[in-house]
């Protein structure tokens, strides 16, 4: 016999203790407990139901990213746009009102669509009465902003020669050289990224629609016009509404998304989760709820620059 104190003894012992770890494992695996490690339950199912939880979530995440302390800052150089124009020389002179929205984009500069700047531009019916002799005349053209009880004076600045869009000169008051001018984005959002519409939809009723009830049952009979305008002003009550959507799709020029807007919106700054501006709000096409349109920054970029040299 070996002595176990002996090399050779240890010998014996290291493979003794081995055999009968293998025979332990080899008896485990015919009770069936190692077949639970070789067949794994099927999770395929509870994987594909994580990953589509995940992906909500993260959507969610994206949609509630926009930071509140940024939009309301934003808010504050969102203006409301009110103007009266009419038409004479023509047969068919008419007198209308304008309502839209405009941000501040640099000192004493407001960004807005030109068909706000310019209430007869795209109109077709008004086109047809131009090209017979008729004139164009803006009696009046302000803009309404939070904080301020009275309105601002616009000029036009330039607008643009193809596109939707305008420059307009504010008036140099105490208030509107401490507005702080939205920024340009640098590059064009992607599909699918969030986006925020600032703007005034339903311009003066909405406002209304929206106000305490005792001032909504005091203005709601009232027209949609500057004393309206005036008495929110007063009151505080001069406000851009904030929607939220996606962008659908993306064009050199244009802007798909499905923020919700209306009449009144026109012109509003279109914004990314960082505060940028990305587009100007444009148009909407009606039974579409995706198919809100903007012009990108892009575009407005050379005609702000040409309205700094002016």
């Amino acid at each position: 016999m070996f002595n176990s104190d002996s090399p050779e003894g240890e010998l014996v012992e290291t493979w003794q203790r081995f055999v009968q770890g293998v025979l332990g494992v080899l008896a485990l695996a015919g009770a069936g407990v190692m077949a639970h490690y070789y067949a794994p339950p099927e999770t395929s199912g509870l994987e594909r139901q994580v990953h589509q939880l995940t992906s909500q979530v993260a959507d969610l995440e994206r949609q509630q990213s926009f930071s509140p302390a940024a939009l309301d800052n934003a808010r504050e150089s969102v203006a409301y746009v009110y103007g009266i124009y009419h038409l004479s020389g023509h047969a068919e002179s008419f007198r209308a009102r304008v309502s839209g929205t405009g941000f501040v984009v640099a000192p004493g500069l407001l960004a807005t669509n030109r068909h706000v700047a310019e209430p007869w531009y795209g109109d077709r019916k008004v086109a047809a009465a131009l090209r017979h002799g008729g004139s164009p005349v803006l009696e009046e053209l302000v803009a309404y902003f939070p904080g301020s009880p009275l309105p601002v004076k616009l000029e036009t600045a330039v607008v643009a020669e193809h596109a939707d869009l305008a420059v307009l000169r504010l008036e140099a008051t105490v208030f509107t050289k401490k507005l702080r001018p939205l920024v340009l984005s640098q590059t064009l959002p992607h599909v699918g990224e969030s986006v925020s519409v600032l703007a005034y939809p339903m311009g003066v009723t909405g406002m209304v629609a929206k106000s305490p009830a005792v001032v909504y049952e005091r203005l709601s009979s009232h027209f949609d016009d500057a004393d309206t305008a005036g008495e929110l002003a007063a009151l505080s009550l001069i406000r851009p509404s904030a929607t939220f959507g996606h962008i659908g799709d993306v064009t050199s020029d244009k802007l798909i998304y499905d923020a919700p807007t209306a009449r009144g919106g026109s012109g509003g700054p279109v914004l990314n989760q960082s505060g940028e501006v990305v587009g100007i709000n444009s148009a909407y096409i009606d039974g579409f709820s995706g198919g809100t349109l903007g012009i990108t920054a892009a575009q407005l970029r050379p005609l702000l620059e040409t309205a700094k040299r002016e």
